[in-house]
């Protein structure tokens, strides 16, 4: 019985993702919904109280995917560049394999619903923005390199020029694919990305003592 419940919340979810791809702009009602999915509304709310639970799935959905494959990433790669170009290209292709969950990754699909649901993709991003962050931080200390920019506003760059791919592609009704052209947009935004990090010089006490031990 248990077993079949969660198959219904899948064909729910599921169900939703398909209708947010198919009807791009169309609010969509549980009444449609649930008639979408061969059953009553009664029915949805048994597995869900409320519509704004069902997309909380989908974003579950999203970040499971996502921050699952990041680990991964995190213990293959060694450069932060390898690093951070496979976690960018990791949420372009998700958005491009899933396209209706795309509109909730950039807001669209989620116009008029509760202030909740705005947050937690706000949620999403930051957390991927923190884990590029985290990456470039390691980059000093694994590779002797440091952004140009302040560290803040290197990993927001990569992150803004994704996420725009992102908008793209649903402005256009899936037509402008997120991944074309990012490879070599990317290795564009990797040159002169980095410098070497210069170690911090000794401070006037250092000096001094440096005297007094060779005087």
């Amino acid at each position: 019985m248990v077993q079949k419940k969660s198959q219904r919340r899948q064909d729910i979810l599921e169900a939703l993702a398909e209708m947010l791809e198919s009807s791009p702009g169309e609010k969509i009602t549980t009444a449609k919904l649930a008639a979408r999915v061969g059953v009553s509304e009664a029915a949805l709310y048994r597995h869900f109280p409320s519509k704004a639970k069902m997309f909380e799935g989908l974003i579950e959905f999203i970040e499971d995917s996502l921050f699952q494959r990041v680990a991964l990433i995190l213990r293959e790669e060694n450069t932060a560049a390898e690093r951070c170009g496979n976690m960018l290209i990791l949420l372009l292709s998700f958005a491009e394999r899933n396209p209706g969950m795309s509109r909730i990754m950039n807001g669209d699909a989620l116009a008029g619903e509760t202030e909740r649901l705005h947050q937690r993709v706000l949620q999403l991003y930051e957390r991927f923005e923190t884990q590029i962050k985290q990456v470039l931080r390691e980059a000093e200390l694994r590779e002797g390199l440091r952004p140009v920019l302040p560290l803040p506003a290197a990993a927001n760059l990569l992150v803004a020029a994704a996420e725009g791919r992102i908008t793209q592609f649903v402005r256009s009704n899936f037509r402008r694919s997120p991944t074309e052209d990012w490879s070599l947009q990317y290795q564009y935004l990797m040159q002169n990305f980095f410098r070497e990090a210069v170690a911090a010089a000794p401070g006037p006490g250092a000096t001094s003592a440096l005297k007094e031990s060779t005087g």
